[in-house]
């Protein structure tokens, strides 16, 4: 199998169509760093084969960030002599083509040629596994898994084993043939109908089991309800004996009685603990009025005492309130004072900023006009560009050629070569040799001397005085190539016409000046790009702009003042720290002007309540009822002192009958009598419903024969478990005879491995002179055998380094190659960064080991390091380079469309 071409479009980070053509029968090395598109041009490969073009789940496929993208990917390969072609879109506008040897497929039904083709299936649903890829699973190595290859084998296994099947022919008998084949498929069918590939029960050795557990179940339901039965007539004789022995005596209602006693001792009790609780609170509202007569009479003391205070406050309140009154005046001369202080250095930085702000401007003014003059000459240089790049445009327009008729051109005419070759070998060949002055014709050429001629068609032959010769070429080759000479003269007409030019020179002569104008084009377009990015317009915008800002300062700074006003005027940062220090100092002068206001308020504040204070305290002690009041409040509190004695005592004497009755033994006494009698009416009132249910229950059991029912069932189990040990001997008899069907198979694998060892030797000893590798039933790499100083090593390849692991898988995915196409099956090798861990003496070998086998099969292999490949025999092809071209051509054809 050869891949020829290569194009995927909207395919992850490949946004624009990638072509690649030409590839090579051996060896085709890609190359370029990472992220450059390697990865993505395998999954590719792999997503045209292995997804189902139909399939909802591949949105990984698309481009990153562009979900209305529709990846498409089209190959093209030659197989047995006839060239395929497959083409797949995914997600949207989903579409499969495969046009194979002549015949044309679609969908499920070309999906499905392939995976026969190749040796692998296709998943049921979502994206395809690594247990799907069969036999490509094995032979295309993604990056990083060169290492595993029991896994690739193992799911190829089937694959492999039918190829080596048919290598041997009939050597193998009955067991590897197709016959023996489908005796183990019968086998195993009949017995995937008893027992699972585990060896658990199915089909009707299951239904078997689980009828037999169902009437096991129902068996032992059934004995459990006739136990149940029996328990429920022992429990209702029970319940009637208790009934007439308990019930009828009516015991709760002297629990009752008894309940109904204690309440009537305990609402007593409340009564004492009702009076004991107002005679508390009487003595509380006793003892609280005796302290407010006391308070009173204390007040009566302390009042003039506090006469002399308040008369002291009063006089020290006035004395403040005049010194603040004679500070006033200074206080406002030092506001007035720092107030001026702050304008006048307000005034001298304003006029220190405008000052600094005509400079700048000046500046500006500076700047712009400098400026303007460049962009003056920058502006008239690239209008000489534009209009040059203009002229080449007309001249490139006139000289172009369109690329994809040209080379159908040159196609025409190298295929009309080829058939004048052609016909010059199947043409009929007309030799002559005329006396003088005699002459032949033939059709509208004259012949005479000697010569030879081409006959393509029928043709006439007149001989004077004779008569005339119809000549017709033999074979239907001779015609067809000249049939096929007219279609293509046709054609290639018609394209020169569609140039406008007489032959394919002219068009070449063409195609190379317009090469050469686009070539000038883009100098011209990069120098124009260098002086006017953003264009020529752009640029006069910025022009007129510049010069209109030069005139508005200049009309700015007429109006300024002149500079000789500001000669003495300090910078504005010094103008700035004495304003600062001005507004410091207004600053401490207002907010010392406000505390002395706040201080003189809060002092006549002061001086207003001392005064009203001692007012108020003076017209108390001078009141005319004050004697009267004292003698009222010793009188009632000597009242209220013999009425505390009196309540303190029948305090006492109501706690004392409390204590005594225990009204909380009493509450837990009519607690404990009232719930004893609810239990015991609800001890028989649940003994008469269960007597009632018991009744209906066992009314309904005996109705429905429990005992014969389980009779009955017990009957049907014996038959069933007889049904389900027959089935047991059948499921075990056939599994017996497939295990001695394959152990039979696995003795004729051993013969099955020798062409498989073939191959690996043939590698093995460029790597490891003298080395063998394993290889179990399964066809799986098992351990390598070596020789060391006379004594053998034996490893598992698990246990070599990475490195020679690697080199390992690469080997045996070589030789199940050559197995597979000795056995006539498709072979194409794909490897992704693979031998990334080789020393450079291995790498050596490998090299040799890769060509040898590019000599048998076609291999893509993909790099980041081309360096380590230049032995190789091939020029790697720089996977960016290819991707620029292929952008390139697309520009090419927008811009032609």
């Amino acid at each position: 199998m050869k891949l020829s071409h290569i194009r995927l479009e909207q395919f992850q980070q490949f946004r624009q169509p990638l072509e690649i053509d030409d590839l090579g029968e051996g060896l085709n090395l890609f190359a370029g760093p990472n992220e450059s598109g390697k990865s993505t041009l395998v999954r590719a490969i792999r997503a045209a084969f292995f997804e189902r073009h139909r399939s909802t789940s591949l949105t990984e496929l698309q481009p990153w960030g562009d979900s209305s993208a529709a990846p498409e990917v089209s190959l093209a390969f030659t197989w047995q002599g006839q060239a395929w072609q497959l083409e797949k879109r995914f997600l949207k506008r989903q579409r499969c083509d495969l046009v194979a040897a002549g015949e044309t497929l679609n969908g499920d039904e070309a999906e499905e040629r392939l995976a026969d083709l190749l040796g692998f299936q296709f998943p049921g649903r979502g994206a395809s596994k690594a247990e799907h890829w069969g036999i490509p699973g094995l032979l295309w190595v993604e990056q990083g898994a060169g290492q595993e290859v029991r896994d690739a084998v193992g799911h190829a296994g089937e694959h492999l084993q039918s190829a080596l099947a048919g290598s041997l022919g009939e050597a193998l008998g009955e067991v590897t043939s197709s016959s023996g084949d489908a005796l183990m498929q019968q086998v195993e069918r009949e017995r995937s109908r008893l027992l699972t590939s585990t060896g658990r029960p199915s089909g009707e050795l299951r239904e078997a089991q689980q009828t037999c557990s169902t009437l096991q179940e129902d068996l032992a339901q059934l004995d459990e309800e006739v136990r149940r039965y029996q328990a429920s007539v022992d429990r209702l004789g029970e319940l009637k004996q208790q009934q007439q022995e308990i019930d009828a005596a009516r015991p709760w209602e002297a629990q009752q009685e008894k309940a109904g006693e204690a309440e009537k001792q305990l609402e007593a009790v409340e009564t004492l603990q009702q009076q004991h609780a107002q005679a508390r609170r009487d003595l509380q509202g006793n003892q609280g009025q005796q302290r407010l007569y006391r308070q009173q009479l204390q007040d009566f003391e302390t009042q003039a005492q506090q006469l002399g205070k308040r008369q002291q406050a009063k006089e020290d309140a006035r004395s403040r309130v005049e010194a603040y009154q004679a500070s006033e005046a200074s206080v406002q001369r030092l506001l007035a004072d720092a107030g001026a202080a702050y304008e006048r250095a307000a005034d001298r930085l304003q006029a220190t900023r405008q000052r600094d702000h005509r400079r700048s401007r000046q500046a500006e003014h500076e700047r712009l006009a400098k400026e303007v003059t460049q962009l003056a000459s920058t502006l008239e240089k690239a209008r000489e560009l534009r209009d040059e790049l203009q002229e080449l445009s007309v001249q490139h327009q006139a000289q172009a050629v369109d690329d994809k008729v040209l080379g159908e051109l040159r196609k025409r005419d190298a295929e009309l070569g080829q058939l004048a070759v052609r016909q010059q070998a199947l043409a009929t060949r007309l030799g002559y040799s005329l006396e003088a002055g005699q002459r032949l014709e033939l059709g509208d050429q004259v012949l005479d001397g000697e010569g030879e001629t081409l006959l393509l068609e029928e043709a006439e032959l007149s001989i004077p005085g004779v008569g005339r010769l119809t000549l017709q070429p033999g074979g239907t080759d001779v015609a067809d190539l000249l049939r096929r000479q007219q279609r293509m003269e046709a054609e290639r007409d018609a394209l020169l016409q569609q140039l406008g030019v007489a032959d394919l020179a002219t068009a070449e002569t063409r195609a190379r000046r317009a090469g050469e104008l686009e070539q000038a084009q883009q100098r011209a377009r990069a120098r124009l790009e260098g002086l006017a990015p953003d264009g020529v317009e752009v640029l006069e915008s910025q022009h007129r702009l510049a010069v209109q800002s030069r005139d508005q300062l200049a009309v700015e700074l007429a109006r300024l003042p002149s500079a000789e006003e500001d000669a003495d005027l300090p910078s504005v940062a010094q103008a700035q720290s004495e304003l600062d220090a001005a507004g410091e100092a207004l600053k401490a002068a207002e907010q010392a002007e406000v505390d002395h206001r706040q201080a003189l308020g809060l002092a006549e504040q002061a001086l207003a309540t001392a005064e009203a204070e001692w007012q108020t305290l003076h017209d108390e002690l001078n009141a005319s009822d004050r004697q009267q009041r004292q003698r009222e409040a010793r009188d009632a509190l000597t009242d209220l002192k013999v009425e505390e004695e009196r309540l303190a005592t029948s305090l006492q004497a109501l706690e004392r009958q409390i204590d005594d009755a225990n009204p909380e033994l009493l509450a837990q006494d009519v607690e404990r009598f009232t719930q004893a009698a609810e239990a015991m009416r609800r001890h028989a009132r649940e003994r008469e419903a269960e007597i009632t249910q018991l009744g209906v229950r066992l009314e309904t059991l005996g109705a429905n024969g429990l005992e014969e029912r389980r009779d009955e069932k017990r009957q049907q189990l014996e038959a069933q478990q007889r049904r389900h040990d027959q089935l047991q001997r059948r499921a075990d008899a056939l599994a017996l005879l497939l295990t001695l069907l394959r152990e039979q198979r696995r003795e004729v694998t051993v013969r099955l491995q020798a062409p498989l060892q073939k191959h690996l030797s043939r590698y093995l000893k460029l790597l490891f002179p003298g080395a063998e590798l394993t290889v179990d039933e399964e066809l799986k790499p098992g351990s390598l055998i070596r020789t060391d100083a006379g004594s053998e090593e034996r490893g598992d390849l698990e246990a070599l380094s990475f490195g020679s692991r690697e080199q390992m898988g690469l080997i045996s995915r070589l030789a199940y190659a050559d197995l597979l196409k000795e056995a006539g099956k498709p072979t194409l090798i794909i490897l992704d960064d693979a031998l990334v861990h080789c020393d450079r003496n291995r790498r050596e070998q490998m090299t040799r080991i890769l060509f040898d086998a590019a000599q048998r099969h076609q291999i893509l292999m993909f790099t980041c390091h081309p360096e380590n490949w230049q032995d190789l025999g091939v020029m790697p092809r720089d996977l960016r380079a290819l991707k620029g071209q292929s952008q390139a051509g697309q520009a090419v054809s927008s811009i032609d469309l």
